[in-house]
């Protein structure tokens, strides 16, 4: 569904502007493609340019507490230096590549609660900037979704997905947020974690996978964190026995062993998982914060993919996806 906007005069009689994103399912590191329909005002126009913005909205914890904003992870400026005569309609296609950490919102179709746009700015001489603002949503890259689909099939449960404002210490990120997809445990993996936090950052050789455990205490031990992460290409997908692979992955992270941490692995290499590395809690930068506005209702031990495809995505989601648009609208307008 597109969320679309006149954004009246620029000015007195100014052109009004609408983003249409093409339908076609788009990926992290794949191609965002539509057109920005203009309508001329009550006189002729200059347009110096038209740009695209790539908005997210992301939680942050400092030491007044807990707060969520709006930031740009990409820009492109996608037309530009023609005049717009009264009344004329004219559209200017584009084609922009996303970044590979951009966050998944959807799993098959159900929304994750993750909240993306694409804002579009039109400059004209003489007045300020205005723009629409469009929901983007991103399906996951098929290694990811074989990671997610493993993990419920393993009875893993989709607590909640959110991002986080912070740098991952240690890895590749480049974007200045990070997305987490918040898990319950397996019935196997119960009595020793509270529950797993699990992170992607992809790049075109392949891709990061980031698993953090709130462990259980024991008897005369009290709980703590354990971090464990691994490289994955984006080659042979279909030829590995996922479940077996991300179980391994979880038993490392319970055993909390540490194995050393291996660069990407090659497009030749003959696993598609390199060495995990795993040590105590504090590697981000940036401060952890709890579900926010990418609540999601839990799946339970129905399993992740399970329980976001059978449709136990909490309603508020959606109303939250809504008030981030309309709130931005209020704003402009304002």
């Amino acid at each position: 569904m597109v969320f679309k906007r006149l954004l009246g005069a620029l000015g007195v009689g100014g052109p009004t502007v609408d983003t249409v994103l093409d339908p076609a399912s788009v990926r992290p590191g794949g191609t965002l493609t539509g057109q920005v329909h203009l309508v001329g005002g009550k006189a002729d126009f200059e347009i110096e340019h038209i740009t695209l913005e790539l908005v997210a909205r992301v939680e942050a914890e400092h030491e007044g507490g807990e707060s969520e904003g709006v930031v740009a992870f990409d820009r492109f400026t996608v037309g530009g230096g023609f005049r717009l005569a009264e009344g004329e309609q004219h559209s200017v296609p584009f084609s922009v590549v996303l970044p590979w950490e951009t966050p998944v919102t959807e799993l098959h179709g159900q929304s994750l609660g993750v909240v993306l746009g694409v804002r579009t700015e039109l400059s004209v001489a003489g007045a300020k900037d205005k723009g629409d603002l469009d929901q983007l949503n991103v399906a996951p890259l098929p290694v990811q979704e074989a990671v997610l689909e493993a993990l419920g099939g393993l009875g893993f449960g989709f607590k909640s997905a959110d991002l986080e404002y912070g740098r991952i210490g240690g890895t590749g990120q480049r974007l200045p947020f990070y997305q987490e997809i918040e898990l319950a445990p397996s019935p196997q993996y119960a009595q020793r974690f509270n529950e797993i936090e699990l992170t992607f950052l992809a790049d075109p050789g392949g891709m990061e996978v980031v698993l953090e455990a709130d462990k259980r205490g024991g008897f005369l031990s009290s709980g703590h964190d354990a971090l464990t992460r691994f490289t994955v290409t984006h080659e042979g997908v279909q030829q590995h026995d996922w479940p077996a692979i991300v179980d391994g992955w979880m038993r490392q992270l319970a055993e909390h062993r540490s194995s050393g941490y291996g660069a990407p692995v090659g497009h030749d290499s003959p696993t598609p998982f390199g060495s995990g590395h795993g040590h105590e809690a504090g590697h981000h930068e940036g401060r952890r914060s709890g579900p926010g506005m990418g609540t999601v209702a839990a799946a339970g031990a129905a399993g992740l993919a399970v329980g976001v495809v059978g449709g136990m995505v909490a309603a508020e989601v959606v109303d939250e996806v809504g008030d981030f648009f309309e709130g931005d609208e209020e704003e402009e307008e304002g």
